[in-house]
């Protein structure tokens, strides 16, 4: 498993490049990943449908494993052992190699943990199905009601007579892909699962990009302090809401040296040590 970071990371030499996206035109079969990992599925989709305090949706959808390591995602990422994003079905949502001006928070109710990833991939199964947006915005399948993927209205309920975008037979409901760190590491992992996804830049209010200067991700607490559970995990990279702030332990980390820590989630808490917002002060309320 991953080493991940919480504290005094080291400070390796980071070379910066800029790959140009892979044309979307060649995307179609690397972004329509069939899981490697293969699960079976409920005869319906768990109905989960929730608004974030800041006010980003939440939507239950069935999550696969991305695999194909070695390759490379739509904005150009060399995908490596163990990585941490995800991939959406639509080129709308996709964050440049390294950043994550989108972002999401996935959380495995079979497992009780979350991470917060940035979305560098474009799948599975479509490429042109916002189905997190209301009609009037959702790019194709306008007629499925928001937060209902079309390969699983496709898979569940015979949408589409039961196949996807490209006229291929639907074999599962997936609504996201998560790389592998995510999957097994952040999430923990053992197959494919229905998932509770927050799409997160479509909530409001302060934000903070998770930072560790190693690229490996930040342990997420269940309160100010590294004697606190890990709940989960927050990618390097990741752009995450927070609600409020709070005065606790002292962390060591990449931004510099704080007893400030930000929460991103419910029970979710990570040190501002490693939380870029622009500003060593509290962004947010105390909590």
């Amino acid at each position: 498993m991953e080493a991940q970071s919480d504290q005094k990371p080291r400070r390796p030499r980071v070379v910066a490049l800029r790959r140009r996206p892979t044309p979307l035109a060649t995307l179609t079969a690397a972004a329509v990943t069939l899981a490697a990992v293969v699960a079976p599925v409920a005869a319906s989709a768990p109905a989960a449908a929730a608004t974030d305090p800041s006010g980003a949706p939440v939507y239950r959808v069935y999550a696969t494993r991305e695999g194909l390591v070695g390759g490379t995602t739509a904005n150009g990422h060399r995908i490596v052992t163990h990585d941490h994003f995800v991939a959406l079905p639509s080129p709308l949502a996709l964050s440049d190699d390294g950043q994550g001006s989108y972002s999401v928070r996935v959380c495995a109710p079979s497992t009780g943990r979350c991470e917060y990833a940035p979305v560098w991939d474009v799948g599975p199964w479509n490429i042109r199905d916002n189905y997190w947006n209301s009609a009037p915005y959702r790019e194709r399948f306008k007629d499925l009601p928001r937060g209902v993927p079309e390969a699983q209205a496709a898979y569940l309920q015979g949408y589409n007579g039961g196949k996807d975008g490209f006229g291929r037979k639907v074999t599962n409901p997936a609504g996201i892909d998560l790389a592998d760190g995510t999957f097994w590491d952040g999430l923990r992992l053992q197959g494919n699962a229905w998932v509770d996804v927050t799409y997160l830049w479509l909530g409001d209010g302060p934000r903070g990009t998770i930072r560790t200067g190693t690229g490996r991700p930040l342990n997420v607490r269940s309160g100010p302090g590294t004697s606190h559970p890990v709940k989960g995990m927050a990618a390097a990279g990741a752009r995450v809401n927070i609600r409020c702030t709070v005065w606790g332990e002292w962390v060591d980390g990449h931004l510099g040296s704080t007893p400030l820590w930000n929460k991103i989630g419910p029970g979710h808490f990570v040190s501002d040590a490693y939380t870029r917002t622009g500003t060593g002060r509290p962004v947010a309320p105390p909590c």
